[in-house]
Protein backbone atom coordinates (compact mmCIF):
# COMPACT_ATOMS: atom_id res chain seq x y z
CA UNK A 1 0.00 0.00 0.00
CA UNK A 2 2.63 2.47 0.63
CA UNK A 3 4.45 1.98 -2.68
CA UNK A 4 1.14 2.83 -4.24
CA UNK A 5 0.59 6.10 -2.30
CA UNK A 6 4.44 6.76 -3.38
CA UNK A 7 3.86 5.71 -7.15
CA UNK A 8 0.82 8.26 -6.95
CA UNK A 9 3.28 10.85 -5.32
CA UNK A 10 5.43 10.87 -7.91
CA UNK A 11 3.20 10.62 -10.39
CA UNK A 12 1.81 13.69 -9.37
CA UNK A 13 5.04 15.56 -8.80
CA UNK A 14 6.38 14.61 -12.58
CA UNK A 15 6.60 17.58 -15.17
CA UNK A 16 5.76 17.38 -19.13
CA UNK A 17 8.83 18.66 -21.19
CA UNK A 18 8.04 19.19 -24.42
CA UNK A 19 11.01 19.86 -26.97
CA UNK A 20 10.18 21.74 -30.22
CA UNK A 21 11.73 20.58 -32.94
CA UNK A 22 13.51 24.23 -33.73
CA UNK A 23 15.05 24.02 -30.17
CA UNK A 24 15.81 20.20 -30.30
CA UNK A 25 18.97 20.94 -33.18
CA UNK A 26 20.81 22.94 -30.85
CA UNK A 27 22.76 25.95 -30.92
CA UNK A 28 26.35 25.73 -31.28
CA UNK A 29 28.68 27.75 -29.39
CA UNK A 30 32.69 28.51 -28.70
CA UNK A 31 32.24 31.06 -26.03
CA UNK A 32 30.38 32.14 -23.38
CA UNK A 33 30.23 34.75 -21.14
CA UNK A 34 28.51 34.89 -17.67
CA UNK A 35 27.40 37.81 -15.95
CA UNK A 36 25.61 38.34 -12.68
CA UNK A 37 23.63 40.77 -10.30
CA UNK A 38 21.90 40.39 -6.79
CA UNK A 39 19.30 38.43 -8.76
CA UNK A 40 19.86 36.93 -11.52
CA UNK A 41 22.56 35.37 -13.74
CA UNK A 42 23.22 36.24 -17.20
CA UNK A 43 24.69 33.40 -19.44
CA UNK A 44 25.53 34.87 -22.96
CA UNK A 45 26.24 31.61 -25.63
CA UNK A 46 28.55 32.97 -28.69
CA UNK A 47 29.46 31.63 -31.87
CA UNK A 48 32.74 32.59 -32.89
CA UNK A 49 33.98 32.40 -36.54
CA UNK A 50 37.42 32.19 -37.87
CA UNK A 51 38.01 35.85 -39.81
CA UNK A 52 34.82 37.48 -38.66
CA UNK A 53 35.60 40.46 -36.77
CA UNK A 54 31.95 40.65 -34.79
CA UNK A 55 30.52 37.51 -32.90
CA UNK A 56 26.28 36.88 -32.24
CA UNK A 57 24.96 35.92 -29.20
CA UNK A 58 23.29 32.97 -29.96
CA UNK A 59 21.06 32.62 -27.11
CA UNK A 60 20.53 34.27 -23.38
CA UNK A 61 19.70 32.47 -20.27
CA UNK A 62 18.83 34.12 -17.27
CA UNK A 63 18.58 31.92 -14.13
CA UNK A 64 18.08 32.99 -10.20
CA UNK A 65 21.30 32.22 -8.07
CA UNK A 66 19.56 28.91 -7.16
CA UNK A 67 19.30 27.58 -10.42
CA UNK A 68 22.60 28.98 -11.61
CA UNK A 69 24.40 26.85 -8.94
CA UNK A 70 22.05 23.97 -9.45
CA UNK A 71 23.23 24.19 -13.32
CA UNK A 72 27.13 24.53 -11.92
CA UNK A 73 26.06 20.85 -9.94
CA UNK A 74 24.84 19.63 -12.78
CA UNK A 75 27.73 20.44 -14.82
CA UNK A 76 30.60 19.00 -12.16
CA UNK A 77 28.55 15.71 -12.26
CA UNK A 78 28.42 15.44 -15.91
CA UNK A 79 31.87 16.53 -16.54
CA UNK A 80 33.37 14.33 -14.13
CA UNK A 81 31.56 11.41 -15.41
CA UNK A 82 32.52 12.36 -19.06
CA UNK A 83 36.23 12.34 -17.84
CA UNK A 84 35.60 8.92 -16.45
CA UNK A 85 35.31 7.49 -19.57
CA UNK A 86 36.98 10.03 -22.02
CA UNK A 87 40.03 11.05 -20.11
CA UNK A 88 40.72 14.31 -18.27
CA UNK A 89 39.37 17.85 -20.35
CA UNK A 90 42.11 19.99 -20.81
CA UNK A 91 41.29 23.47 -18.98
CA UNK A 92 44.36 25.93 -20.53
CA UNK A 93 43.68 29.25 -20.36
CA UNK A 94 44.42 30.88 -23.73
CA UNK A 95 45.84 34.01 -20.96
CA UNK A 96 47.95 32.52 -19.02
CA UNK A 97 49.69 30.89 -22.42
CA UNK A 98 48.22 26.91 -21.64
CA UNK A 99 47.40 26.66 -25.58
CA UNK A 100 43.93 27.33 -25.68
CA UNK A 101 42.49 28.40 -28.69
CA UNK A 102 42.87 31.84 -30.04
CA UNK A 103 39.78 34.11 -31.52
CA UNK A 104 41.37 33.57 -34.64
CA UNK A 105 41.23 30.17 -34.77
CA UNK A 106 45.15 29.84 -35.69
CA UNK A 107 44.26 29.40 -39.40
CA UNK A 108 45.84 31.32 -42.16
CA UNK A 109 45.27 35.08 -42.18
CA UNK A 110 43.84 36.74 -45.70
CA UNK A 111 45.66 39.57 -47.68
CA UNK A 112 44.13 41.43 -50.48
Amino acid sequence: MADQNQNKDQKKNQLNIELKEDVADGIYSNLAIITHSNAEFVADFIRVMPGMPKARVKARIVLTPQHAKRLMRALQDNIQKFESVHGKISDSNPNDGGGGFPMNFGGPTAQA
